[in-house]
């Protein structure tokens, strides 16, 4: 006679620190399409309070606004780095407009800024290791064997160009603007160009990494996922999937 003793998986078993789900996608990991916008509410404020009470409590009423962003954020207990940029954005600005004196110079961070992303993107083409690639691989924990893939290089490529060129538009733009003294155009064209044109890069350059991972496929560096389920479907199952599972030990036990 025997009797079966329920043994509980190892809990040293790697499998078990496994995360589920799959990993963040690139819009999540910029805070999501709530982040976007919510980016843009510390100008909604810094403007009209400008216009209507002056610059000082303009500035007070934009780091108020950034600061509750930041807040709510933690509290639902989201993705705290664009929350964080975009604190320190503010507060650079509102640095610089105090120090100014001028409601214009609360811009003026973020349109030097945009100068700099672009000259980087673009000199990042020219030696021929786009910062897109650079950025998606090194927030992923791959390697750089894509610089070798000509058609994953030119994926990355396309879509570095794509940020480069809506940083320099937006650098442009304000530019004449804040050459103008027109702070509520500056408000407005950030706005503008701002999420929404966020948005539409970030779309084009999901598909260039599509293309990529596609080159990488193509040239061996990588598995198709889809592919390798199918492959392995009659083989011996994942250790990682079965390892949180109680399995059965039998014993024997003397009779009586």
């Amino acid at each position: 006679m025997t009797s079966e003793k329920l043994i509980d998986g190892d809990p040293n078993d790697p499998g078990d620190d496994i995360p589920d789900g799959p990993p963040p996608t690139l819009l999540e990991q910029m805070g999501g399409l709530s982040g976007l916008v919510s980016s843009t509410l510390p100008i909604l404020v810094f403007v009209p309070v400008n216009n209507k009470w002056g610059l000082n409590p303009a500035l007070i009423a934009a780091l108020s606004m950034a600061t509750l962003i930041l807040v709510w954020r933690l509290i639902r207990k989201e993705n705290l780095q664009p929350a964080i940029s975009g604190f320190m954005g503010v507060g650079i600005g509102a640095a610089i407009a105090w120090y100014t004196g001028s409601a214009k110079g609360y811009f003026a961070y973020g349109i030097w800024m945009s100068l700099l992303l672009a000259i980087v993107f673009f000199i990042s083409i020219l030696v021929r290791w786009p910062m897109v690639g650079i950025i998606w691989k090194g927030i992923n924990g791959d390697g750089m064997t894509w610089q070798k893939v000509p058609g994953a290089r030119w994926a990355y490529t396309w879509a570095t160009l794509g940020w480069a060129v809506v940083f320099l538009a937006r650098f442009l733009v304000k530019q004449l603007f804040y050459q103008a003294d027109n702070v509520t155009g500056l408000g407005v064209v950030s706005i503008l160009m701002g999420w929404p044109l966020t948005g539409l890069v970030t779309i084009f350059t999901v598909w260039m990494v599509r293309c990529a991972r596609t080159a990488m496929i193509d040239a061996g560096y990588e598995t198709d996922d889809d592919s390798d389920e199918t492959d392995t479907t009659d083989a011996a199952p994942d250790p990682a999937s079965t390892s949180s599972k109680p399995t059965l030990r039998k014993e024997p036990t003397r009779d009586h």
